[in-house]
């Protein structure tokens, strides 16, 4: 390796001195626009830091001479789109959530402002078309409410939530845990299991469903109605429909009386104003399963083929 740079004859270039295997690197300059380029961005940067916010300091950054700030920018924006909606808004506000379908256009503001808070709040369990997780998280796309699908319930159930333990006014209910506490044998429950799924026309009637009809009366009917048509003033769900969130397998409603899930959903009285709270309840409303007003829960003409055993809508 040679440490001498050397000009190099063909192309009258100056070497930097160093050589490998007869290989030499030329000392080429830069291209004058390459170099102009450069002392450019330099100077623009220089500029820059000057007029704009740029070096980070322990809390902040050097706010610039120019006083320039994304976040006021943003706030700036989402302050005139509040303008802009605040005579829609507080028009949902001021008028009750019943009357809402009485005005068309408010309703539809309503449906798409809720649409917006639950693709940030809601989707998380209830998915993105609010269709649910089997075993999880109910569906509210259905017609099976255990408080009520009309919007003045639905709006309750989400200031309140359901089952939130820091809450006086909280949506509840609770099914015993049958065998966990001792309540019902192993036997017991199996001839329970056999009587829901009589009378969720699962089964056929078998000597293990009269007995279960018996331990019915005597343990059930007192949340779930003699026929077990449910009933909403408890949040008791409709064990003779379609409508199932962990499932009607005889080994999914065992585990269900044995011990029960009781399932929490959190109350927004706290997360969300109640401007955004009222249009969420009109979103739910709308996705397919909502009531017209507020009706008795009584069983339909003709059961479906599988009960509905723990928390499903609100």
């Amino acid at each position: 390796m040679s440490d001498k740079p050397r000009i190099d004859e063909p192309t009258g270039t100056r070497t930097v001195g160093h050589e490998w295997d007869g290989i030499e690197e030329l000392d080429t300059p830069m291209p004058r626009w390459w170099l102009w380029t450069l002392y450019a961005t330099i100077a623009w940067a220089a500029v820059y830091v000057v007029l704009y916010p740029a070096i980070p300091m322990v809390n902040s950054a050097t706010q610039g001479v120019l006083g320039w700030s994304s976040r006021a920018d943003l706030e700036k924006e989402m302050a005139g789109h509040t303008a802009k909606r605040a005579p829609i808004v507080n028009a949902i506000a001021a008028m009750p959530i019943a009357a809402l379908p009485s005005k068309p256009e408010l309703l539809e503001a309503a449906i798409q402002g809720g649409s917006a808070a639950f693709k940030v709040h809601c989707v998380q369990c209830h998915g993105a078309g609010g269709a649910g997780v089997v075993g999880l998280y109910p569906s509210l796309t259905d017609d099976d409410w255990l408080w009520g699908g009309d919007l003045g319930n639905i709006e309750t159930t989400l200031i309140h939530g359901i089952r939130n333990p820091d809450h006086d006014e909280t949506r509840l209910s609770s099914m015993p845990a049958f065998g966990r506490d001792g309540i019902l044998d192993t036997a017991a429950i199996n001839d329970l299991v056999s009587h829901v799924r009589v009378i969720s026309r699962q089964e056929k009637p078998s000597a293990a469903s009269t007995r279960g009809a018996v331990l019915f009366e005597a343990n059930c009917v007192a949340c779930h109605g003699t026929s077990g048509e449910g009933n909403r003033e408890l949040g008791a769900p409709r064990l003779t429909d379609a409508v199932w969130l962990y499932g009607g397998s005889r080994e999914a409603i065992a585990k269900t009386i044995y011990n029960p899930r009781n399932g929490v959903m959190p109350r927004w009285n706290d997360k969300l104003d109640a401007v955004t709270i009222r249009m969420l309840a009109a979103y739910v409303h709308s996705l397919g399963g909502g009531e017209d007003a507020p009706a008795p829960f009584s069983a339909p003409a003709t059961a479906a083929s599988a009960p509905d055993e723990d928390p499903g809508n609100g």
